[in-house]
C-alpha cells in the first residue's frame, strides 16, 4: 500500500509558476514509477508527466513540454510548472506505478492521491 498526498496547488495568473509536491508513505517509495495527471471539469483525466524510479527517464505530455519539469527525491515527487496557461487549470493528481518504465496511461498506475487544485487566471 502507498499513500500519496499532493500539495502546492493554488490560484495563479497566466505566465506564473507553481511547484507541486507529492509526499509518499507506505511501501518503499523509491521503487515506484511516479506520475502526474490532471483533470479539468467535464474532461477526462490526462497524463502530464512521469518519472522512473531512478529518475533517469522522464516523459511529458506534448502540451507541457518545455514548461513543466518532474523530479523526485527519496520521499517526494515534484512538478515544477512554469509559463502557466489558463488551459493548465485542473485538479492535479499524483500516482504510483509498479511498471518498470514511465507510462502515459492511467491504467498503469496502482495508487492515486486526492489531488490539488491549480487554477490559472487569464
Amino acid at each position: 500500500q502507498v499513500q500519496l498526498v499532493e500539495s502546492g496547488g493554488e490560484l495563479v495568473q497566466a505566465g506564473g509558476s507553481l511547484r507541486l509536491s507529492c509526499a509518499a508513505s507506505g511501501r518503499t517509495f523509491s521503487i515506484y514509477v511516479m506520475g502526474w495527471f490532471r483533470q479539468a471539469p467535464g474532461k477526462e483525466r490526462e497524463f502530464v508527466a512521469a518519472i522512473s524510479a531512478s529518475a533517469e527517464i522522464t516523459r511529458y505530455a506534448d502540451s507541457v513540454k518545455g514548461r513543466f519539469t518532474i523530479s523526485r527525491d527519496d520521499a517526494k515527487v515534484y512538478l515544477q510548472m512554469n509559463s502557466l496557461k489558463p488551459e493548465d487549470t485542473g485538479v492535479y493528481l499524483c500516482a504510483s506505478s509498479t511498471r518498470s518504465t514511465p507510462s502515459y496511461y492511467t491504467s498503469a498506475y496502482n495508487y492515486w492521491g486526492q489531488g490539488t487544485q491549480v487554477t490559472v487566471s487569464s
